[in-house]
């Protein structure tokens, strides 16, 4: 039972505000911000409140986590539950963990001020692999042990939920519970329990925190980590995945939501103090992707696609609009072009948003689909420079990732673009991806080169001949994610791929085209993360003890250490990230159903090595799965 007490508030004084980089980080007090008066007149009277205080915690900066709109979602969710309050913590910058350090300061709720080992439930939302440790560093800082099992009835219940935890293996060990899937009912289904378990504490049979977990785990989307067991075979692959626990399930299936139209959606969201990533309101269009590029793990896990209707939208962003104040609206998909209704919004919401000076951003555009008609109607706004996805530089790689444009989609897209008075063109690419060629490589700098040449041809014809293009080039590493069908391939070795970014550097200069790289160890530590299993839990634990955290920030993470730590559990980079997989070798992710059947994956694997294309879903269903796991929900 939590003893809540309101002299736990944590206090920063002026000083200790001054003392750190950015303090609106941790002052709370937003314009949005939900604080319950009725759960806070308890927690002064009684020191113990009937609600359920639940902490939605990001571990990552401010700035970052106040960007995230699942963030944003749930915060509303759990809000407008009765009998359960919600806040908000993330972690503290390196600044203000050494001060909370120093003072044994407990890592505090942005609303009430709230020490986390306070609240009843930390639901951790887990976007990128990087941020593990950062996990660890606000469970150290709240005081709480970071494994389930050596947690006490009175620490809080810790759950996860978001895009890693499809395999969130490499950190399981730590949570309670991972929700898989979109959370927005299932939260709402957990938090009965929650107030069930909560209620007990005032009668003579308490519920136990095993009884909790139990009922936790019969909802359909939840994964109990403690319910499974991991055997190895002596090469260090996995053995099997076992239940340990009577009546576990085989495989826990994700869940999804089949209304977007009727989900919650925050209209009225917590406004920043201060400047944030993307600090601007949103939109989002519908779930899920119809075009199964190969390498993208987001396009495999959202399915199926389901999109809001026009008036749904329009209503959405005219009212978050009013709420906030932000001149910039941004519409959030993994596609935005295949938004079927794509015009109609267009047309309903442009013209109001012009005449009160508000943009319209069209982030995650397809080359192939992108037309004048849609460039005038955004332009009218606000132009800005256009971020376009090629992902190879030869149609050849292009099609074994089943990226789905030509060369000639992309340059006749940025001839209309061109036209239509764009300078800032920036084009993302992936190297390393599966049958990658030093000539396709070379592929990415003559695209490049066609794309200036081009710029100059339309301005001599449409008499801009003082412009001068504006190209920006920028290559990540392919990591080999689950839930794809290149989850079995090698990743480029990080020597392979520092001697193709210097070839490109080296084919790509000119003063119309810069070339940006993301870092090549970073993304060979990621894979190790987005590959690994349990055994890495005790490795992320010793780093974390050693300093290392923060690592997704260039300034902060230590390759070489990490490499260290690594080899000191008898682990390797090899094994999880260059090592390719037999296709009949147990991943550490096989217990995880996300609808699209491995069958699916392998074909499609086997497309990618033949060259073949696979048409999108909205051309008629491919019968990945996806279709049959919630009956009338694809709308592709």
């Amino acid at each position: 039972m939590k003893e809540n007490n309101a002299d736990h508030r944590v206090e920063l004084s002026r000083g200790d505000l001054l003392a750190v980089e950015n303090p609106a980080r941790y002052v709370g007090g937003e314009w949005g911000e939900v604080i319950k008066p009725e759960m806070q007149q308890q927690l002064q009277a009684e020191g113990f409140t009937s609600y359920v205080r639940f902490a939605l915690c990001f571990p990552d900066i401010y700035e970052i986590a106040m960007s995230n709109l699942a963030m944003k979602i749930l915060y509303k969710v759990l809000n407008d539950l009765d009998g359960v309050a919600c806040e908000r913590a993330f972690s503290p910058w390196k600044d203000m963990d050494r001060l909370m350090r120093d003072k044994s300061l407990s890592l505090f709720s942005l609303e009430t001020k709230s020490p986390l080992r306070d609240f009843d439930v930390l639901g951790f939302s887990l976007q990128y692999e990087m941020c593990f440790t950062n996990v660890l560093q606000m469970l150290d800082l709240s005081g709480i042990p970071f494994l389930a099992s050596e947690r006490s009835e009175s620490d809080p219940i810790i759950i996860a939920g978001g895009p890693v935890v499809y395999n969130a293996e490499p950190i399981a060990e730590v949570f309670d519970l991972v929700f898989l899937g979109e959370g927005e009912e299932v939260l709402v289904e957990f938090m009965d329990l929650m107030k069930a378990y909560k209620a007990s504490f005032q009668s003579t049979e308490p519920m136990s925190k095993a009884f909790l977990i139990r009922e936790a785990s019969k909802l359909k989307g939840v994964y109990v980590p403690s319910y499974y067991k991991f055997d190895y075979n002596e090469n260090g692959t996995i053995k099997s995945i076992d239940t340990c626990v009577e009546g576990a399930p085989k495989s826990i299936q994700k869940r999804i939501i089949s209304d977007m139209d009727g989900v919650t959606f925050p209209t009225k969201p917590v406004v920043p103090h201060t400047k944030i990533v993307h600090d601007r309101a949103y939109l989002e269009l519908f779930r899920g992707c119809s075009r199964g590029c190969r390498f993208c793990q987001a396009g495999f896990v959202y399915r199926p696609v389901r999109e809001k209707s026009v008036d749904t939208l329009c209503g959405q962003g005219f009212e978050v609009e009013a709420a906030t104040g932000y001149d910039e609206i941004g519409v959030l998909s993994l596609s935005t072009s295949d938004y079927s209704a794509l015009p109609d919004f267009l047309d309903n919401m442009v013209s109001p948003f012009e005449e009160r000076h508000t943009s319209l951003s069209l982030p995650s555009l397809r080359l192939d689909s992108f037309s004048l008609e849609l460039m005038e109607k955004v332009s009218g706004t606000r132009k800005t420079g256009l971020t376009f996805a090629p992902e190879a530089g030869t149609q050849r790689l292009r099609d074994v990732v089943n990226k789905g444009i030509t060369e000639e989609d992309i340059l006749s897209s940025l001839e209309l673009a061109f036209a239509g008075g764009w300078q800032r063109v920036k084009l993302y690419f992936m190297l390393g991806l599966p049958t990658e060629t030093m000539e396709d490589v070379l592929g990415i700098a003559q695209l490049a080169r066609r794309i200036e040449k081009l710029f100059f041809e339309v301005a001599n014809r449409e008499g801009l001949k003082r412009r001068r293009p504006d190209i920006v080039v920028s290559t990540s590493m392919f990591i080999p994610k689950p839930f794809t069908p290149f989850q079995w391939e090698a990743q480029d070795s990080i020597e392979s791929l520092r001697e193709k970014q210097r070839v490109l550097a080296e084919a790509l200069k000119s003063r119309n085209i810069k070339y940006s790289w993301h870092d090549l160890k970073t993304s060979a530590w990621e894979a190790v993360l987005a590959r690994g299993d349990r055994r890495l839990l005790k490795v992320l634990i010793d780093g974390y003890r050693q300093g290392l955290f923060f690592d997704a920030w260039d300034d902060c993470f230590r390759f070489e250490d990490w490499m260290s730590i690594l080899e000191s559990h008898g682990l390797s980079l090899h094994f999880f990230g260059p090592r390719p997989r037999d296709i009949d070798e147990v991943l550490p992710w096989d217990h995880i159903d996300i609808g699209v059947r491995k069958d699916y994956l392998l074909r499609e694997r086997e497309m990618a090595y033949r060259g073949k294309t696979t048409a999108p879903c909205h051309g008629g269903c491919k019968a990945c799965g996806a279709s049959e796991y919630n009956v009338g929900v694809c709308h592709a």
